[in-house]
């Protein structure tokens, strides 16, 4: 039996290469970076989405603000320091975490848009430090900035200026420090939390879980058991995190709070928020490494 002779057109529909200039790898981390960046602060999309993230900032210049009419009515008193600042500031901080995180990564997981990342020439740990670098910073907008809003206000209110940088020169170094180190550890664990999940909902749900819900339960648990029941203490973010703090600037903790009954050395705090930075970045490793593009 004969067969069919097959036939066909070739059209020239006028496609052709790209021969412009290729900016490469490092281009494309730097794009997704600064895109993540203001994306976080909302700057770029529709103005609801600005409202969060402006206000968290707000809030969490409010002690900032009060310390400086106070320092302009009474001068040479201080009620916050930039040992106790994130004290102040640690629900704030969390808020922003619980609010941005999920949409650092789940826009994208969401959407289906990895796949469009990972087939260009960004590589998956591109993406992930990419993601993490902006958030972080991010992140240390709202520890640092606040501070150093703090700091400049009271060296202007004060009687010697120079006076004041002298005697307060050496928190500047320990500041930047201890704004940095929380922005890394409360970023890569919120990340490693939220990219659990697509659903916004559930993402946020679960930040707010680690941050609000830890905190009694591990005081409760420290003030029923000194012996073993302290070991919770680590549960929390905010104990491990203030803890650190302390230690960064060569602080105690106050008389009767719960790092003062669990009564751990003050260097314990820094390498258990490093090992929850580390274990964080880990699981976000992980999960896109084993997410289908």
């Amino acid at each position: 039996m004969q067969q069919a002779e097959r036939s066909g057109n070739i059209y020239d529909l006028g496609y052709r290469g790209y021969d412009g200039l290729r900016l490469g790898r490092k281009h494309a981390i730097a794009s997704l970076y600064f895109y993540t960046l203001r994306s976080a602060f909302g700057l770029g999309r529709r103005p609801g989405s600005k409202i969060i993230p402006m206000a968290i900032a707000i809030i969490a210049l409010i002690p900032a603000a009060g310390q400086l009419a106070i320092a302009a009515l009474v001068s040479d008193v201080e009620v916050y320091t930039p040992s106790n600042y994130f004290a102040y500031i640690e629900v704030p901080v969390a808020l922003f975490c619980a609010a941005i995180a999920p949409e650092i990564c789940g826009r994208d997981m969401r959407q289906r848009t990895l796949s469009l990342y990972f087939s260009r020439a960004l590589h998956r740990r591109d993406y992930i430090l990419a993601k993490l670098g902006a958030f972080a910073t991010a992140l240390t907008v709202l520890t640092l900035f606040p501070q150093a809003v703090l700091v400049i206000g009271n060296g202007l209110a004060s009687k010697d200026l120079w006076g004041y940088v002298q005697d307060n020169w050496a928190e500047l170094p320990r500041t930047i420090v201890s704004g940095l180190f929380i922005a890394a550890v409360v970023a890569n664990v919120s990340l490693a939390i939220a990219t659990q999940t697509s659903r916004r909902a559930y993402a946020t749900i679960a930040v707010v879980a680690w941050f609000l819900v830890t905190f009694p339960i591990g005081g409760i648990l420290v003030e029923v058991s000194h012996d073993t029941g302290r070991y919770a203490l680590f549960l929390s973010p905010f104990e491990f995190i203030h803890g650190a703090t302390l230690w960064i600037f060569n602080a105690s903790p106050g008389a009767d709070t719960s790092m003062d009954l669990a009564g751990f050395p003050q260097w314990v705090y820094p390498l258990v928020a490093l090992a929850y930075g580390i274990v964080g970045f880990a699981f976000v490793v992980r999960r896109f490494d084993r997410i289908s593009a």
